[in-house]
């Protein structure tokens, strides 16, 4: 989970097919200098991986690493086992990066709209995020994007998927986290690998943060019991997490009005920043924001990117709440009946999302 942004995920999805598709990216530096950055350090985190039991048996390892790289091994077998997670979708190595964040991803959106900039990538398809490893690549990216007139923002991401292709690797800035929230980016990450439509990230993420969830509270449940003190914490966070993103979803609908209303684009700016200061208000009033935290979130300023950063990752709750019940809470089911939405038009599935 991001350091920086209590109220969703940071997510990055980069995917190659082939170690060939890497090796002929640095020969395509000079055209093409975004895939060869990515294929670049993709390549080098591979290329450095250990096995988990290998670092687990290394002396020279520190017990902490060991103790974060063991429960990684618990929350992936569990995944594979108990939520039928597909198996291919990594955490069985570590690789040790030489920086605090693993990298940084690039989005947009329009000024007036909830419509988000996208890129496309083979097999990723359309997504509205581009990654980097750098931040003042990133950073240099966002400014051609502001530069169009869009909403922009760049945030750290704390994993990415490789969608099945290699065997992603735990990466040692993960190690900082707390522990539930380490099983549960095992978890949204091999979801991932398992059921995945290019070019609805939309479906993809909050489909991930479904099977995290849920495979959290079944993980410490069976693991604790049912006092545990971790699911406690668990559901404490599901039950705020809940109210922010209730909030969040009341002001993007009322902005979303806006944008779609016959008001001129000076009325229709002047609105959306008195809605903005609005949601701000009533996130303090409500004590959702930390007191220490609170003059950050007063002076920051928000646009659309940042709504739809939040939706992106807390759709559709409903829907997939329902298809579990309808697979009698068996996950390989409910896998399945997930990509039965696959069949629908992007029309219908972002209605059953319910995005504005």
């Amino acid at each position: 989970m991001p350091k920086s942004a209590p109220y969703w995920i940071q997510r990055f999805i980069c995917r190659t097919k082939k170690y060939s598709c890497i090796l002929s990216a640095l020969f395509l530096s000079n055209c093409l200098p975004y895939l060869y950055h990515v294929s670049k350090e993709q390549s080098s985190i591979l290329l450095n991986r250990r096995e988990i039991n290998s670092v687990l048996q290394d002396t020279s390892v520190d017990e902490r690493t060991k103790k974060k790289l063991a429960l990684i091994q618990l929350a992936r077998e569990y995944a594979v086992n108990k939520l039928k997670l597909n198996p291919d979708g990594g955490f069985e190595y570590y690789t040790k990066l030489d920086r605090e964040e693993i990298g940084w991803n690039v989005s947009a959106c329009q000024a007036l709209a909830f419509e988000s900039y996208t890129w496309w990538f083979p097999f990723a398809g359309t997504v509205p995020y581009k990654g980097f490893f750098s931040k003042d690549l990133a950073l240099k990216e966002e400014e051609s994007l502001k530069r169009l007139g869009l909403d922009t923002r760049v945030r750290a991401f704390g994993g990415y998927s490789t969608l099945g292709w290699f065997s992603d690797p735990v990466l040692s800035p993960q190690l900082d986290w707390e522990d539930t929230k380490l099983v549960g980016l095992v978890f949204h990450e091999m979801a991932h690998a398992t059921s995945y439509l290019p070019g609805d990230s939309n479906l993809n993420e909050s489909y991930a943060s479904y099977v995290e969830e849920k495979g959290l509270e079944r993980f410490y449940k069976e693991r604790e019991g049912k006092d545990s003190p971790s699911l406690k914490e668990i559901l404490n966070e599901k039950k705020e997490k809940e109210t922010s993103i209730a909030i969040l979803k009341k002001y993007a609908y009322e902005l979303d009005k806006i944008y779609k209303s016959q008001s001129t684009d000076e009325s229709k700016l002047q609105k959306k920043k008195e809605t903005i200061q609005s949601f701000k208000e009533e996130v303090i009033r409500l004590n959702i924001v930390p007191a220490k935290k609170i003059e950050t979130f007063r002076k920051k300023e928000w646009n659309n990117e940042d709504f739809l950063g939040v939706l992106r990752y807390h759709s559709g709750n409903q829907t997939f709440e329902s298809l579990f019940t309808q697979a009698n809470e068996d996950f390989g089911i409910f896998h399945s009946k997930v990509k039965e939405l696959f069949s629908l038009s992007a029309e219908e599935r972002k209605k059953l999302l319910n995005l504005p």
